[in-house]
Order: C-alpha cells, then structure tokens, then sequence
C-alpha cells in the first residue's frame, strides 16, 4: 500500500538487542497526508539500520513523500499492537493533467444532436401526480 504526505516530524531512533541478542533499530516518522479533505496524521517507522539509512534524506521533516508501508498487528500479553512499517519512500510528484486534457464537455442539447438520430420520447405523465397537475411535489 501507499500513502502520499508531508513529513511533519522525526521521533528519535530506537535500538536495542532482541531475545535472540541480535542488535536492532527503528526510526518513526509522523507523516500528514495531502490531497485530502480532512487531512491525517499517519505513524509510520522504517526497521533496520539500512533502511533507515537509504530513507533518512527522502523523509527530512518538510518534505512530500510517497511511502510505501506493510501494516502488522501483533498480540502481546492480551493486548493488539498494530505497526505500519514502511518499506520504501520516494520523493512525491503530484500527478499533473496533460495540456492537451480538458474538463468534460457537458452533453449536446438535443437541438443540437446528430440530425440522423430519433429524439427521444417526452416523459410520460406520473400517474401519482393525477396526470395533468402541475405541482411537482408528489404528496
């Protein structure tokens, strides 16, 4: 999955020694998305000492990034973690409409429709209106 979004903050790197005595580090980011109408704040963390290294200069606080994330749940002492790791970031490039694109034409009034075409039929009368009524309100 992806996320697009303006790095807003760094939260300080994290290291330790796991069970097995193998050293480990985190880095988490805090990421607002963009092109929304209510903005998110999203926590995301790179794991491992070269992925942290090889992401570090993309997702410098200020900067547009895509991120792409593996979200992980996990149940410790009766309780649910959730993690959203990030796997890759790439600086963000907004997708730009060609020039030769424009907004949609609005349909063709039937005047102004293929000659060669039937016009179609008038609505029929509503049956709940009476018939010839000209309230349009239908209680």
């Amino acid at each position: 999955m992806e996320i697009n979004g303006k790095i807003i903050q760094k939260l300080p790197r994290q290291s330790g020694t796991s069970k097995a005595g193998n050293a480990w580090s985190k880095q988490t980011y805090i990421l607002e998305t963009i092109n929304e109408t209510y903005p998110k704040k999203v926590a995301f963390d790179f794991f491992g000492e070269d992925r942290i290294n090889q992401f570090d200069a993309i997702c410098e606080i200020g900067n547009l990034v895509t991120v792409s994330y593996d979200i992980e749940s996990r149940e410790f002492n009766g309780r649910w973690y959730t993690d959203i790791r990030g796997w890759k970031a790439v600086p963000y490039e907004a997708q730009a409409v060609p020039a030769q694109q424009s907004a949609p034409q609005p349909a063709a009034p039937a005047a102004m429709a293929d000659p060669g075409m039937p016009t179609p039929p008038p609505p029929a009368e509503d049956a709940f209106l009476g018939g010839g009524d000209t309230d349009d309100i239908p209680f």
